[in-house]
């Protein structure tokens, strides 16, 4: 990584290093006595920026999106709820062990209508990421979110879920309380509830940590967000025995958003800013509450019986199998998507 950004954003920040240094009042009273058109220098640069971004942006490899996605910059949940929602109320605790805050939620309002909302932080300082675990859910954040998510099926709010982060927590105490059992249990329970499910992908959506806020009505992702069964380090420390080769193994996983909606995994890909949503955390924002709009419309004209029936039909056309000549039922090779 560059100092202040990624290693491919370095033209991007050394291009707006001398634009800012351009727009300094001292630069332009320099600039006026010597008898030198800044504003027309400037407008240069900017142009010249703008290219720039769009044809990096336009050519980032699967790792190069994995990074994106990881950004120190990039809008977290609680952004997203303060700009998007009003009056969120967060609520804590699993009522069975403890509270982790790797997993936010609770009540607010989406432009009037109550919703209920969860969410992964990763938090920014390396204290705050500390205490949220960097967004890796215990068992206990698990069942926190299945509470909330039950709270808005018993009182028939929609539910919004973002995804962002690498994994569910792997450590011993993880495993002590049942962090699997904790991710089967929401798949479970998460594809019950009665009332429209918004799932956004905002930045990683890795593994079980993922699926298991995930499993909904509508999945949606950020386009320079990523959606994979193991983030790129663990397929390469597994695949080759090598952290390494994660670029390799970023573009075998095929994790991209695009990747994820030409395979069905997820139902639309949201246009961030341009050079990525760090750059406009209110821009982004806006993009995703246009599409968690659109998305409850259409879902709350259905009835109960057909919104369950259309979430089941949904994730069993995931990982569709055809049969190969010559193979008996059951053994099929050829992965449909």
């Amino acid at each position: 990584m560059a100092a202040n950004g990624l290693e491919f954003e370095k033209p991007i920040l050394e291009l707006e290093a001398l634009l800012d240094e351009l727009r300094k009042p001292e630069k332009r009273e320099e600039a006026r006595a010597q008898g030198i058109d800044l504003d027309a220098e400037v407008a240069r640069l900017e142009a010249e920026l703008r290219r720039v971004i769009e044809q990096v942006f336009a050519n980032l490899t699967p790792w190069e999106q994995t990074l994106l996605s990881r950004h120190k910059h990039r809008p977290y949940s609680l952004d997203y709820i303060r700009l998007v929602f009003d009056d969120f109320m967060e609520l804590a605790g699993d009522r069975r062990a403890a509270n982790d805050e790797a997993v936010i939620g609770g009540p607010a309002f989406l432009d009037g209508e109550p919703v209920m909302v969860i969410g992964q932080q990763k938090g920014r300082d390396l204290r705050e990421r500390q205490r949220r675990n960097f967004g890796s859910a215990h068992a206990e954040g698990f069942r926190k979110s299945l509470r909330l998510a039950q709270m808005a099926s018993r009182f028939r709010r929609p539910l919004i879920s973002f995804i962002d982060t690498a994994a569910a927590s792997a450590d011993l105490r993880a495993e002590e309380y049942g962090v699997s059992e904790a991710i089967a249990r929401n798949m479970a329970e998460f594809s019950a509830l009665e009332t429209p499910v918004v799932v956004v992908i905002i930045g990683e959506g890795g593994s079980g940590g993922a699926i298991g806020q995930a499993v909904g009505d509508r999945a949606l992702m950020l386009e320079h967000s990523v959606y994979s069964v193991i983030p790129p380090e663990g397929a390469a420390a597994i695949l080759w025995r090598d952290a390494a080769k994660a670029p390799d193994a970023a573009s075998a996983l095929k994790l991209t958003a695009e990747d994820a909606r030409r395979l069905g995994i997820v139902d639309g890909v949201l246009p961030e800013p341009l050079g990525g949503a760090h750059r406009d955390h209110h821009a982004a924002a806006a993009t995703v509450k246009r599409a968690i709009h659109k998305a409850l419309k259409e879902l709350s004209r259905l009835p109960v019986d057909e919104l369950l029936s259309r979430r089941y039909a949904r994730f069993r056309r995931f990982g569709a199998w055809t049969e190969g000549p010559g193979h008996g039922a059951g053994t099929g090779e050829s992965p449909t998507r």
